[in-house]
C-alpha cells in the first residue's frame, strides 16, 4: 500500500489508467505532488499526523487503510465516509467497525490552519492509508492528490462493499464495476496482512459450518481449528479481535497469501482466493511459486492502491473542499 516502488513505475501505472478505466470511474485530475505549491506542507503534516497516532494507537493503521477501501467503494473516493448524519455511510453496518475517524480530524484542523480551504478530506484519508502501509514496514508510495470531497454519502450504497461471505464471482463483479481486475482483488484483499476482524465475522466456520468431520468449515487447515475455537468460543464474546493475518497481523507483508496457501484464511470470502482457480494464480505469485511469473506484493500494492484512489475523483463542479470533513460546507 512503498518505498521500493520508483516514479516511474507509478508514471506508467497513471498512464495506464487512462486506456483501463472505465470513464465512469476514470480520474480526471489528480497527480503526483498537486500540492507542491498551494500546500507545500500538505504531506508532511498528513504524515506527522497520522505517526503521532499511530505511535499511541497501532491499530489505527489498518483502520485508515480499511477506511480509504471502503470510502473508495462507495461514491468513488470522494471522503463521502466521513461524514456525519442520519443514514450516511458511516452508519452502515460494513461501516460500524472502522476507526481512525479522529486522525483525519486531526491532520484537517491542522492543514485547515495551514492553508485554508486548499486540501480536500478524501486526499487526507488517501495519504493516511499510504502512510499506515508505511509504519507497518510496507513499501512507500507516491499518492496522486487533486481529489475533491463529495456531498453524498448513503448508508444504502454500503452494499457495493465486498462481505466477508462473498464468492469470487461475487467479489470480481464488485471490483470489475469499479475498473478494478482480478489481480487487483487479489493485491487489494491482501490488505488484510495488517488488522483484525471480530469472531462474529467468522465464528459462524468453525461449529456446525458441516455435519461430517469436525463440523468446522473444511477450507479452513484442521490443526488451526482448536486455535481459532480458543479465541471464539461458541457462544463467547462475538466482538472479540483476531488477527487477520495469524503471526504477523502488526506487519505489512506477503505471510497473509502463506496463511491461505495453509488453510489458516480468518474470513471466508479471503480463503476463497486460494480454493478458486481464477484467484489462487495469483496468490502463488506472490508467493513465488516455480513456474509462474513472481509477482512482489509491496510493489503490486503500492500499484493497485494508485489505481483504487482514482475511482470516482470528484471535479470541482461536483464536489467541494469541506472545511470540515465530518460535514458538507
Amino acid at each position: 500500500m512503498y518505498q521500493k516502488s520508483s516514479i516511474s513505475v507509478v508514471f506508467l501505472a497513471l498512464l495506464a489508467l487512462a486506456t483501463t478505466f472505465p470513464s465512469s470511474v476514470q480520474s480526471q485530475s489528480t497527480r503526483v505532488g498537486f500540492y507542491s505549491k498551494s500546500c507545500p506542507r500538505a504531506e508532511s503534516i498528513v504524515t506527522r499526523t497520522v505517526q503521532k497516532h499511530f505511535k499511541s494507537t497501532p491499530a489505527i493503521a489498518p483502520g485508515l487503510l480499511r477506511m480509504h477501501f471502503h470510502d473508495c467503494f462507495v461514491q468513488g473516493c470522494d471522503g463521502s465516509v466521513l461524514l456525519n448524519g442520519a443514514n450516511t455511510e458511516k452508519t452502515a453496518g460494513p461501516n460500524l467497525g472502522l476507526r481512525g475517524w479522529e486522525v483525519i480530524d486531526d491532520a484537517k484542523t491542522q492543514l485547515e490552519a495551514a492553508c485554508p480551504g486548499v486540501v480536500s478530506c478524501a486526499d487526507i484519508l488517501a495519504l493516511a492509508a499510504r502512510d499506515s502501509v508505511v509504519l507497518t514496514k510496507g513499501i512507500n508510495w507516491k499518492v496522486p492528490t487533486g481529489r475533491f470531497d463529495g456531498r453524498v454519502s448513503l448508508a444504502s450504497e454500503a452494499s457495493n462493499l465486498p462481505g466477508f461471505r462473498d464468492s469470487i464471482d461475487v467479489q470480481k463483479n464488485k471490483f470489475q464495476t469499479l475498473g478494478l481486475n482480478t489481480q487487483d482483488l487479489v493485491t487489494l484483499v491482501g490488505g488484510h496482512t495488517i488488522g483484525t476482524s471480530a469472531c462474529r465475522f467468522f465464528s459462524y466456520r468453525l461449529y456446525n459450518f458441516t455435519t461430517t468431520g469436525n463440523g468446522a468449515d473444511p477450507t479452513i487447515n484442521p490443526s488451526f481449528v482448536p486455535q481459532l475455537r480458543a479465541l471464539c468460543p461458541q457462544g463467547g464474546d462475538a466482538a472479540k479481535r483476531v488477527d487477520l493475518d495469524t503471526g504477523s497481523g502488526a506487519r505489512f507483508d506477503a505471510t497473509f497469501f502463506t496463511n491461505l496457501r495453509n488453510g489458516r484464511g480468518i474470513l471466508e470470502s479471503d480463503q476463497k482466493l486460494w480454493t478458486d482457480a481464477s484467484t489462487k494464480s495469483f496468490v502463488q505469485r506472490f508467493l513465488g511459486v516455480r513456474g509462474l511469473q513472481a509477482l512482489n506484493f509491496n510493489v503490486e500494492f503500492g500499484r493497485s492502491m494508485v489505481k483504487m484512489s482514482n475511482i470516482g475523483v470528484k471535479s470541482a463542479t461536483n464536489g467541494e473542499i469541506r472545511r470540515v470533513c465530518s460535514a458538507i460546507n
